[in-house]
């Protein structure tokens, strides 16, 4: 890909990332297939590596590009070879599907987009079972650097991952867009950490266009979710108020990802093998920690959220304990 190209490419993930209302014109002509995804699929990786200069350039005068024009002044080269991105952005996403870490495809299309132009006979189904069969992102790297003869830098992969996906919704982690269930509550909590949300008082998850990071308090952490319409990409203002219900103590809590915790307090909610994710205030920021590690004393269910049969008999075991004891 030539200098000229990659710098317009450049420009049009800056410009999609600075305003988000214009977003959908460039992704609709390169990213017809990966919803979501904003700029990997058609930035250069040049772009994705330099994270300082983006955030720079995103401060500059709003550049009028029309997606036609843009992808019609392509050299027929250039063309080809945003195709091709495209077309491996869909078949990792099917092979993400497939092995079960659905949740994971804009990693997986971000380091394929960033570092993987040199790669020959690539192979979505092998790349997404390293996905799969990886327990955390630095075991994943480094498996990544062995099979395809790279050297990914870590610690420069995640500054490129938070920062991209602080700028969207993950549209692949919700595994029923349909309802408000508490899977897809704990997806959306693990996602706000991963993505690095920041904590602000009286927000939910929308991204502050001043300082370009989104931000939620502890109870927006929850009402975002319950307010984001995965279909219509927006938040509306449906919950404003988080309700809900203590059920039980610590001890008695179902192991069900999507459960509330109370201390008291502050809100989190419990994404799995024995972590809690919340907004903190005292941090500043979106966390996880071990359950064990808080003060969490009880759980509890939120208004508007769908639980599945476990957390029901978990309630009533909780309250006729509660009454045989009376």
């Amino acid at each position: 890909m030539s200098a000229t190209v990659a710098a317009a490419l450049k420009k049009a993930a800056v410009y999609i990332l600075g305003d988000e209302k214009k977003r959908g014109k460039l992704v609709t002509v390169v990213l017809s297939a990966a919803v979501g995804l904003l700029l990997l699929l058609c930035a250069p990786a040049v772009m994705l590596s330099s994270l300082g200069e983006v955030g720079e350039e995103a401060q500059v005068p709003e550049l009028h590009i029309n997606a036609d024009d843009f992808y019609s002044s392509l050299d027929s080269e250039s063309r080809q070879r945003l195709d091709d991105i495209r077309s491996a952005g869909n078949d990792i996403a099917n092979a993400m599907d497939e092995k079960g870490v659905k949740v994971q495809t804009i990693k997986a299309q971000l380091i394929y987009m960033s570092y993987f132009e040199d790669v020959q006979n690539f192979n979505a189904e092998s790349y997404a079972n390293l996905f799969a069969v990886a327990p955390n992102d630095s075991d994943l790297i480094a498996a990544i650097n062995s099979t395809y003869g790279l050297e990914i830098d870590y610690d420069e992969f995640v500054r490129t991952y938070t920062f991209v996906m602080n700028s969207t919704i993950n549209a692949f982690m919700f595994t029923d867009t349909g309802t408000k269930n508490c899977a897809d509550l704990a997806a959306w909590a693990d996602n706000a950490y991963i993505s690095g949300w920041g904590y602000k008082s009286g927000a939910a998850g929308e991204r502050d266009e001043t300082d370009r990071i989104r931000y939620a308090d502890n109870a927006g952490l929850v009402l975002g979710y319950l307010n984001y319409s995965p279909t219509d990409k927006k938040f509306d203002p449906d919950y404003d108020t988080l309700v809900y219900t203590e059920q039980g103590g610590i001890d008695t809590m179902p192991e069900v990802a999507g459960i509330g915790l109370f201390d008291g307090s502050q809100h989190g909610i419990y994404v799995g093998n024995g972590e809690v994710v919340y907004s903190s205030e005292s941090v500043g920021y979106v966390t996880k920690e071990p359950v064990s590690n808080g003060s969490w004393t009880s759980w509890c269910t939120y208004e508007g959220i769908e639980y599945p049969q476990e957390v029901e008999d978990a309630i009533q075991s909780v309250n006729e304990d509660s009454s045989s004891k009376n």
